[in-house]
């Protein structure tokens, strides 16, 4: 009697404890379940900036036969492009002079033996400023250059005005918060439709910044880009 007592009672605690294994296990599978059930969004987030840097070439030509009197017309163009960027504001630090590229016309093979005149010489004087706002202004007014002879060329591929907005690192975080909001968003809709709640973030991913000109017109005004992609869990 004592014995098949004894036994029934281990029978009893074997079978409540496999019981309570059981109820863990199912436990640990319905997490298991619930983990395995997430949704991938993507936040976008962006800012329009004016630019906060300006490289500015001033692009002069002298043709001729004789090289020192073109440098001698070089160095007076040089003298009142300098007095016209300084009279208005451009600190000297500002300005930089590029060495002449000089291009020999009878040495060119590609060239025509009936060019009038030897030597084609480009000059540059280059204007690089954090005061974008004068600068434009400035390229605006380049045509007083013209009223004392001084003929600017524009529209050359090699020499284009640059804006740039180098305040990446101001904005970073603010804009890294905002991508990340508008993808909890986009995920708390999800999981509303999917008559689900959002859990937490199980993945991150920032994406790279872009900065482009906003349109061609106004290369002056930047857009700012950035897309975050992110993955949540759901649960009932």
């Amino acid at each position: 009697m004592k014995k098949a007592y004894s036994g029934t009672i281990i029978g009893i605690l074997l079978a409540f404890g496999l019981f309570l294994l059981g109820l863990q296990v199912k436990q640990g599978l319905n997490s298991i379940t619930d983990n395995q059930r997430m949704v991938t969004v993507r936040g976008l987030a962006e800012r329009e900036v004016k630019a906060n840097k300006v490289t500015w070439p001033i692009v002069s030509k002298e043709v001729g036969n004789d090289l020192p009197t073109i440098y001698a017309n070089i160095e007076r163009t040089n003298a009142a492009i300098m007095a016209f960027l300084k009279q208005n504001g451009i600190q000297e630090s500002e300005i930089s002079v590029d060495a002449p590229k000089v291009l020999d016309l009878q040495a060119d093979q590609y060239s025509s033996n009936n060019v009038p005149f030897r030597y084609n010489v480009t000059n540059v004087v280059v204007v690089t400023s954090s005061n974008v706002d004068k600068v434009r202004q400035l390229i605006e007014r380049q045509t007083e250059l013209l009223k004392q002879g001084i003929a600017i060329v524009a529209g050359d591929y090699q020499y284009q005005t640059v804006y740039e907005f180098t305040g990446l690192n101001k904005i970073k975080p603010a804009m890294i918060a905002e991508a990340t909001q508008n993808a909890r968003e986009a995920a708390n809709k999800f999981a509303e439709d999917s008559q689900s709640k959002l859990g937490k973030i199980r993945t991150a991913s920032q994406g790279q910044f872009t900065i482009e000109d906003r349109d061609q017109y106004t290369p002056y005004i930047k857009q700012v880009r950035v897309v975050s992609s992110i993955q949540f869990y759901l649960k009932d």
